[in-house]
């Protein structure tokens, strides 16, 4: 007897399926037919709802981006949380592990999937800035920082983060990364006010190096 399953549960069980085997395979070593076997459809279901691998693979990144989103606003939400952690959880949160987001993001880093990177990288600055943003006036109101502007002060740190650390805008020997790091706590301390020094420990964010402020 065919199994008839709703549109919505029917595409989100095209899209585990195909975020399995582009985490298996890579994007470009999954075929259709790979994808069609596993969740056991025609190609005319598939057809369906997707035009095409690629268009899988923007529902995925849509998914992806909901994901991000939902993970970062969990974690800004739990007030059990200290300030300064919870906003070092919400950026370590912007790298979602397992399935295939290793394979979306070069997937995305790709000259011809240009598009595609802007989309996640909008959504990263329009939507986590002013995640941030609350925990950084919840830190004001508990006298941990200063500055009359925690929206901008975000979206200065978030916009910079996105681009400057992504890999592909500004190539960077170890030794400049390291240094860019350190820079980058060096300025989120004067941007919020605090203490020179006093968020060295921020660092562990990108992957746990460590290293002074430059003064």
């Amino acid at each position: 007897m065919r199994v008839v399953k709703k549109a919505e549960e029917r595409k989100n069980e095209i899209l585990d399926a195909a975020d399995e085997l582009f985490g298996q395979k890579g994007f470009d070593g999954t075929s259709t037919n790979d994808i069609l076997e596993k969740v056991g459809i025609a190609r005319g279901t598939l057809y369906h709802h997707f035009k095409s691998k690629e268009d899988i693979m923007d529902a995925l990144i849509d998914r992806y981006n909901d994901r991000l989103l939902s993970a970062a606003q969990e974690i800004a939400l739990d007030k059990s949380i200290p300030v300064v952690e919870r906003i070092i959880r919400v950026v370590m949160a912007l790298n979602v592990s397992g399935g295939s987001s290793k394979e979306i993001m070069e997937h995305i880093h790709k000259p011809q999937n240009a598009l595609m990177h802007q989309k996640i990288q909008k959504v990263i600055i329009n939507g986590i800035t002013p995640i941030l943003a609350e925990i950084i006036r919840e830190g004001i109101e508990q006298g941990l920082f200063s500055t009359p502007f925690p929206y901008e002060c975000m979206e200065m740190v978030v916009t910079y983060a996105n681009t400057v650390f992504d890999g592909d805008m500004v190539q960077m020997t170890n030794e400049e990364l390291v240094i860019r790091m350190q820079a980058f706590v060096f300025n989120i301390e004067r941007l919020l006010g605090v203490e020179s020094g006093s968020l060295t420990y921020i660092m562990k964010m990108f992957g746990g190096r460590n290293g002074g402020s430059n003064e």
